[in-house]
């Protein structure tokens, strides 16, 4: 997408604020939702925080926008006030936004859940690819100030009737705790690890056919290499032998032990 630049805002956008705040209202009128709607005032802040990701275009003018507020006492973070200019919807700009905008919040908030709610289902998608997974409002941030956000959007008497635990829009959260536990259970990425096994299968393929060819029990079967693998190795009375087999079965057992411990 090299016709577009997305950074973090700078100084040097604070002037595309009032532009950014209009498309946000439109957007939520055409949507039938307007959650947390925000003045330039604002946007301008969270620019000069460091707290915003803006896209562009070559000639410098307003792409897209997505910005990082925090609740809780920095417990919660969420990513939001998504939005693209019209004339540039449907190019994919929204979920390379998304990405950066994700990867600045875990850089300032490592350690905290991040969260959404929305109504739009490219953005639950987008949300999805990202780690995110729907939940029930309970676990998100019952900061106040965040729900009042809500106030301005025409579904916030459904908000109210339900005591908060439930909307129109689908709560998603990032938890980095269950993602890095999730990590390290998921199963072993045989693609990379694949090349690894494989080696280790040729060493003590090799290991035991030095054994099986040296006692008289090579290739017997016509050239069917597989079957002869199956051929058990003749009991190994001299003790020089029987010493050499218990150094190749250490060295067996270590490299699997070392072969284990990738995998897991």
């Amino acid at each position: 997408m090299n016709q577009y630049t997305i950074q973090t805002a700078k100084y040097e956008h604070l002037a595309l604020a009032e532009e950014i705040c209009r498309h946000m209202e439109e957007s939520a009128k055409a949507r039938g939702t307007g959650i947390a709607k925000r003045s330039p005032d604002y946007i301008k802040k969270k620019m000069l925080e460091g707290k915003a990701v803006v896209a562009t275009d070559k000639q410098g003018n307003f792409v897209g926008f997505c910005y990082i507020e925090s609740w809780g006492h920095g417990k919660f973070v969420a990513n939001s006030g998504l939005i693209v200019h019209p004339d540039h919807r449907k190019s994919g700009i929204a979920k390379d936004i998304k990405k950066e905008i994700f990867k600045l919040t875990r850089s300032k908030y490592p350690e905290s859940k991040i969260f959404g709610i929305t109504t739009s289902l490219a953005v639950m998608k987008i949300n999805s690819a990202l780690g995110y997974e729907p939940v029930p409002f309970s676990e998100l941030t019952d900061d106040d100030d965040f729900w009042k956000g809500c106030s301005s959007c025409v579904n916030y008497d459904v908000l109210t009737r339900t005591n908060r635990k439930m909307c129109i829009c689908t709560g998603m959260l990032y938890d980095p705790a269950e993602a890095e536990k999730k990590e390290r259970e998921s199963k072993w990425n045989f693609n990379v690890k694949t090349k690894v096994y494989e080696r280790w299968l040729r060493l003590k393929e090799s290991v035991l056919s030095k054994f099986r060819n040296k006692n008289g029990n090579g290739n017997n079967n016509g050239g069917n290499t597989e079957e002869s693998k199956l051929v058990p190795m003749p009991e190994i009375k001299k003790p020089v032998e029987r010493e050499k087999i218990l150094v190749y079965s250490a060295i067996i057992a270590a490299i699997a032990a070392l072969i284990k411990s990738i995998f897991e």
